[in-house]
């Protein structure tokens, strides 16, 4: 067994083929393809590289370019003179001028009610009835409790007189004189008092019908028909509030007051004007009408009011409005474009555009706003341009395009092209759509 191990150990190799075969043949040419493939990618890459790193120093150089020195197209806006208004927006409290809560000053039931919710009444208008029966009884009663009074009353006058002159002749002692005086005034005294029972009563009555104490809008009912109400009782019958006019009250700041004080005391009317809660739409128009006299120390503000004729009943009160108080007008001020005002690291300033079309920053000095315009104090001059639109994109000394000077660019190459205005084109097109 050891022979036969020992033998297939010394048995030489014999190669699987033969050299020049076509397995080995084979073989080789795969080498030689992959290596063809290989060396095609990293010509190829190369050559990518090599062409596209120029391409994007060009665009960099391109935009490089444009940023330095091609013209930036803008809006812009002569300087011009005109007025300033200096308005106060301040957040304010619709408040009725009066408003009355209707109780009933007697106790009963109620047997009436003489409004609708809602409704507008005036004064003296019948509002709700209460039984007047007991109240009747007792003024009935009241009266004629004076009657019997009354009478007795006459009775010891006429005794009085009787005995008077019996003192005057010494038939009756003094003492029984004396005594009637002292009962004719027990008896002035009871009818006095019997009198003001009467009276009583009769307000009592008059007290079962309710109307109304103002002019003013009635609110929701408060208690129904059919109900027993008291003097005593918290609800009432309904609420009245009255219109027409209407006040808002607002606050203003302490450091806007010597403006205002100052057109007042002047005897100016200023006026106001009541905005809704988002500021947008208008509700109504009015003037100022009084200033508080103490100013809140926890704000720094002053309370003001002002009146509103509310026809249209747009203000209800407690309606939260936003007031804007005109305190004075700036006549014939120069005035820019709010959005041409710049703030930024100069302060505030705006691109001014010169006879060159370039810009240059220009620090200015502003006052009020109003609107869509903003005083300018100093800085600015009738006549000058400012940029209004494309500022982002600016600096000084940029290049700009204006919108008039972009149309007279393309108005001058079509007459280049045709020989002929745009204008000149429209009116022979207005002709010839005449003479059809």
């Amino acid at each position: 067994m050891d022979e036969i191990v020992e033998r297939e150990r010394t048995k030489p190799n014999t190669p699987a083929t033969k050299p020049g075969s076509p397995t080995k043949r084979r073989s080789g040419l795969g080498r030689a393809l992959l290596a063809l493939v290989v060396l095609g990618a990293i010509g190829g890459g190369w050559y990518w590289w090599a062409h596209r790193e120029p391409s994007t120093a060009g665009r960099a150089g391109n935009a490089n370019r444009f940023a330095q020195g091609a013209p930036q197209p803008v809006g812009f806006a002569t300087i011009d003179k005109g007025d300033i208004r200096i308005i106060l927006n301040e957040l304010g409290t619709v408040t009725s001028l009066d408003t009355v809560t209707v109780y009933t000053q007697i106790s009963g039931q109620l047997q009436e009610i003489g409004f609708k919710e809602g409704q507008e009444v005036h004064k003296g208008d019948f509002l709700a009835q209460i039984d007047p029966r007991p109240y009747q009884a007792a003024l009935e009663q009241a009266e004629g409790t004076l009657a019997k009074d009354q009478g007795l009353l006459a009775q010891a006058q006429t005794d009085l007189k009787r005995y008077q002159t019996l003192g005057r002749q010494d038939s009756i002692a003094q003492q029984q004189l004396d005594d009637q005086k002292y009962l004719v005034q027990q008896y002035a005294g009871q009818v006095k008092a019997d009198q003001g029972a009467v009276d009583t009563a009769k307000v009592n009555l008059s007290y079962c019908r309710i109307v109304s104490p103002i002019d003013g809008l009635v609110g929701l009912r408060q208690v129904d028909e059919g109900n027993y109400i008291q003097a005593s009782g918290t609800t009432g019958i309904a609420v009245i509030t009255q219109l027409h006019p209407i006040s808002v009250l607002f606050s203003v700041t302490e450091d806007n007051l010597p403006d205002i004080l100052s057109e007042v005391r002047k005897g100016q009317v200023l006026d106001a004007e009541a905005y809704d809660r988002t500021n947008t739409r208008h509700l109504e128009s009015g003037h100022l009408a009084t200033l508080d006299n103490v100013i809140d120390t926890t704000t720094g503000t002053l309370k003001l009011r002002a009146l509103f004729d509310n026809p249209d009943e747009m203000l209800i009160p407690n309606q939260f409005v936003n007031v804007r108080l005109l305190v004075n007008t700036l006549k014939d001020t120069v005035r820019v474009p709010v959005s041409a005002v710049q703030r930024g690291e100069p302060g505030t300033f705006v691109y001014v555009v010169n006879a060159n079309d370039t810009v240059s920053v220009r620090t200015i000095k502003v006052g009020p706003i109003d609107g869509q315009y903003e005083a300018v104090t100093s800085g600015l001059q009738p006549g000058d341009r400012v940029v209004t639109e494309g500022t982002d994109r600016l600096r000084d000394g940029s290049k700009v395009t204006l919108p008039q000077a972009e149309q007279g660019t393309k108005q001058g190459a079509a007459t280049e092209r045709t020989g002929v205005h745009p204008e000149q084109t429209k009116g022979a097109k207005a002709g010839s759509a005449a003479g059809k």
